[in-house]
């Protein structure tokens, strides 16, 4: 999949701004278990672009990216909204990614790139979306699998009038996010090990 100047752009400017955890295919059982997270604002400068982008990062237990939503602005000698989602490779690309707000009426973001490692739908971020983002309780985002399964996953829009309209985190507050996130990855990953451990030592014993 080939993109234009613009896209690319826009695609490297998601990257760098929303690059907080690695995205990759993962079977539907580390789906459904999800480490806490919520929306929040982060903003940066690119050499004579201001950039930012609310964002709501969804991450399974085991650290890896479920579903990225962003909503980037960006002012200076480069002005574009976009609303952009992204997922794991391994998806179909004819049928894009529906949006639902509330379970309304889905709306169709076409992907614009992929990458080794993920896929970026998106569409122009107007007013209306924004609005009804605000006014609503939940987002539904469903991209198509290669088995041709639906992929549904729901974001909560809990907290995002907050993070729309007040202020950017700081660095450090971004920074101990990330931590805690970590922290809980690896409380999972030490819960696991635990589990598979004591069924092994059950399974010996039952001999």
């Amino acid at each position: 999949m080939r993109m234009n100047g613009s896209i690319g752009k826009a695609a490297s400017i998601f990257a760098v701004v929303a690059g907080a955890a690695a995205v990759c295919a993962m079977p539907a059982s580390a789906q459904q278990q999800q480490a806490p997270q919520g929306w929040f604002k982060a903003c940066t400068k690119q050499q004579d672009v201001d950039i930012c982008n609310v964002q709501n990062i969804v991450v399974a237990a085991n650290g890896q990216l479920v579903t990225g939503v962003s909503l980037i602005e960006l002012k200076g000698k480069v002005n574009r909204k976009v609303f952009q989602v992204t997922v794991p490779t391994g998806r179909l690309v004819p049928p894009g990614i529906g949006l639902q707000v509330n379970g309304g009426k889905a709306q169709k973001l076409d992907y614009v790139i992929c990458f080794p490692d993920r896929c970026v739908a998106e569409v122009p971020l107007t007013d209306a979306l924004v609005t009804s983002f605000k006014k609503g309780a939940d987002l539904t985002l469903t991209s198509v699998n290669f088995q041709n399964q639906q992929n549904p996953v729901k974001v909560s829009l809990k907290g995002f009038s907050d993070a729309f309209d007040g202020p950017a985190l700081q660095q450090s507050d971004i920074e101990d996010r990330q931590k805690k996130l970590q922290d809980y990855v690896a409380k999972n990953s030490e819960d696991l090990t635990k589990k598979l451990k004591d069924e092994q030592d059950k399974a010996k014993n039952a001999n």
